[in-house]
């Protein structure tokens, strides 16, 4: 199988929609306390897959990655992930050890913020419609910064 994740940095909170994403996760855990179960090998997002995680959003039940949109996403800076920044000061580490996680290596967030990054991301689901307060202080963040840039699509989170 081709490598879908080589040799591009990755945002880790992509939609089913986005151009070349792949699923690396699949959400477990409960309501309250969601994890990511992380995939030894990534998968494609194929019409079969996504069909899957009827009757709700694909992105309820995957983690998806794609290539960083960087300039053109509302949560990039110019250098930096805004939507990793706010889970880094928002959220807590979940788990002690770094998760088995196969897109690592090109991970926006891991390069971002290194191990602190990792230890919060299985608590991260794309779409969910029973957050935490924090989650949405998250997602209200991102989706405030910057209001000049709203040309620019919401990747993510």
């Amino acid at each position: 199988m081709e490598d879908i994740t080589a040799k591009n940095t990755l945002c880790p909170s992509a939609r089913a929609e986005s151009e070349d994403s792949f699923v690396f996760g699949v959400i477990s855990g409960t309501e309250t306390a969601p994890r990511l179960a992380y995939l030894k090998q990534p998968l494609p997002v194929t019409d079969e897959l996504i069909a899957k995680a009827s009757p709700v959003t694909p992105t309820e039940v995957f983690r998806m990655a794609t290539p960083c949109a960087s300039n053109r996403c509302i949560n990039f800076d110019g250098k930096d992930c805004r939507l990793a920044k706010q889970i880094l000061e928002k959220l807590p580490a979940v788990v002690e050890e770094l998760p088995p996680c196969s897109i690592r290596r090109d991970c926006r967030w891991w390069m971002q913020g290194g191990k602190a990054a990792c230890l919060r991301c299985p608590q991260v689901i794309t779409d969910s419609y029973n957050p935490s307060e924090v989650t949405r202080d998250i997602a209200k963040d991102a989706a405030d910064m910057d209001q000049q840039e709203l040309g620019k699509p919401l990747y993510g989170f």
